[in-house]
């Protein structure tokens, strides 16, 4: 899921923000409030395996039309996109009715590693999927994820206990981003592979003896520094 601050509204959030708020709410607070953003091999990783899906276009296959860099939103959500990619398969041909008309949609996201334990990719795959059904009037009762490394896709059904996570989320996000403060540092082993992590100093934050001879020795480094 990519997106562009060119479509975004004054109070619509990018969807890929949901996956950043569960992985850590500092990490999402810092995004999109400080508008801080670092590269790093994982990230750049990202970026690769996201370059077909970013390219729009559709392709067509028997029972099946694809859409790839799809914008999606949502005015109830309050949330915008693009999907890396969208699968409309024929009604006709999932049911076997050959009288039955329309597609369902069946939204695809790329992710560069493999399954984790987590649910946030998920989560923002549903999130996807609320989108297409306020935009379609169309259920969209699944999806999948495509992990680059092992080349599979996994599919996720969109449950009501899933959909009720997301919808938590996304609560979750409009209140961080509202009320315009950055959660403190919390360090975490999931910590290692941030990209944010020399900016966030979660390690020294970790500790309060650590953090007050931190916050001295800026403070005294600030104000030893020769007058002009």
């Amino acid at each position: 899921m990519t997106q562009s601050d060119d479509t975004e509204g004054d109070d619509l959030v990018p969807l890929s923000a949901i996956n950043a708020y569960l992985y850590c709410d500092r990490r999402a607070a810092l995004r999109h409030l400080d508008a801080l953003y670092v590269h790093n091999e994982h990230t750049r990783q990202g970026d690769i395996g996201h370059r077909r899906a970013d390219k729009m276009g559709v392709e067509r296959r028997p029972g099946v039309r694809t859409e790839r860099g799809l914008w999606i939103v949502s005015q109830r959500l309050r949330l915008y996109g693009r999907a890396d990619l969208v699968e409309f398969h024929k009604r006709s041909k999932l049911t076997g009715d050959r009288r039955a008309k329309g597609a369902v949609p069946y939204p695809v996201e790329y992710k560069r590693g493999r399954s984790r334990r987590w649910n946030n990719d998920d989560v923002q795959l549903c999130a996807q999927a609320l989108c297409l059904e306020e935009m379609l009037g169309e259920p969209v009762p699944a999806g999948a994820v495509y992990h680059a490394l092992s080349r599979k896709r996994r599919e996720v059904p969109f449950s009501d206990l899933l959909r009720a996570e997301t919808e938590a989320a996304i609560a979750g996000l409009h209140a961080l981003l509202a009320s315009h403060a950055v959660p403190p540092a919390v360090l975490k082993p999931r910590c290692r592979g941030c990209s944010l992590r020399g900016h966030c100093l979660p390690e020294a934050f970790a500790h309060p003896r650590r953090a007050e001879t931190l916050a001295r020795d800026l403070f005294s480094a600030h104000y030893s520094d020769p007058q002009p």
